[in-house]
């Protein structure tokens, strides 16, 4: 599974900091940029499309059965198909601990798993720790996990077993079994960070865990052991998050953030065909106020 010799091309940049890449069969690749606000779509023309206005800080995008985007931020909300008013999902708490919302990940049942801050992550603050949510087909959210210091990527084994998620303060990927109804248990660290801490994650269809590794020019390849079996060399250090996408699934696409990239280059989208095809993300299901 060794990718390390391949070199990954980049499709564009001159972006702030990109997260929440999310692949739309027929379309293109969805993507945020926490600094600068909003959604954008690349598509395969390479066009570029303004989808959601102004919103700073989304670090993860689901598309919704009904139309329109989920994404974090301070809050996890809906942006409507049709441009109407945002619908508020889950709120931030900040008496309890919860300042803002990041990655997040749909099941196969269309339930929402997100990771909440209790600092604000690009700032100076000093870490603490916060929690792992879900929201359920009802619209009732539920905290799954403590003492998450920097939550970061989220994504399912390919049975639904096992959900894994990156720790990004703790160098550390977690595995968690996933009961039928969606809760979890189990929490271990499934693999440690070398040279870089993990940051957005996607799982192929063989089961191996890509790792966008923030602050280490590279993705980690883990296999279901939690053993790193490959890596893929990038050209700037802030690696943020990457998705699979393409006809086959085998398109991977790596997305950037400017830290540490050339003068005025900024946050950058890469593509790499890779030998394993990836899955496409269950679209959400949860119940819109």
């Amino acid at each position: 599974m060794a990718q390390s010799q391949l070199q990954p091309e980049r499709l564009i940049s001159g972006f702030g900091l990109i997260e929440g890449p999310l692949y739309e069969p027929g379309h293109g690749l969805l993507f945020s940029d926490t600094i600068h606000g909003g959604v954008r779509r690349l598509g395969e023309d390479g066009s570029l499309t303004d989808i959601v206005a102004h919103r700073k800080g989304i670090g993860g995008i689901a598309r919704h059965a009904d139309g329109g985007l989920i994404v974090s931020g301070r809050t996890v909300a809906c942006k409507p198909a049709d441009g109407s008013a945002t619908i508020t999902l889950v709120s931030d708490d900040p008496d309890n601990g919860i300042l803002g919302f990041n990655d997040l990940v749909t099941d196969e049942a269309g339930r929402i798993y997100v990771g909440s801050l209790a600092f604000r992550a690009l700032g100076t603050e000093d870490a603490k720790p916060a929690f792992l949510h879900m929201i359920d087909l009802d619209g009732t959210v539920h905290r799954l996990a403590d003492d998450v210091m920097l939550t970061n990527g989220l994504g399912f084994s390919p049975d639904g077993g096992t959900l894994y998620h990156s720790d990004s303060a703790r160098n550390s990927v977690y595995a968690y079994d996933v009961a039928s109804d969606g809760t979890l248990s189990n929490r271990r660290v499934f693999a440690k960070t070398r040279k870089g801490s993990p940051d957005g994650l996607a799982v192929a269809a063989d089961g191996s865990v890509w790792v966008a590794l923030a602050h280490g020019s590279g993705v980690g390849i883990y296999n279901r052991d939690g053993e790193e079996t490959g890596r893929i060399e990038m050209p700037v250090p802030m690696v943020t998050s990457l998705c699979f996408g393409g006809d086959d699934w085998r398109d991977l696409h790596i997305v950037t953030g400017p830290d540490g990239a050339p003068e005025n280059e900024g946050g950058g989208i890469y593509r790499l065909h890779v030998d394993v095809p990836g899955r496409e993300r269950p679209l959400a299901r949860v119940r819109l106020p």
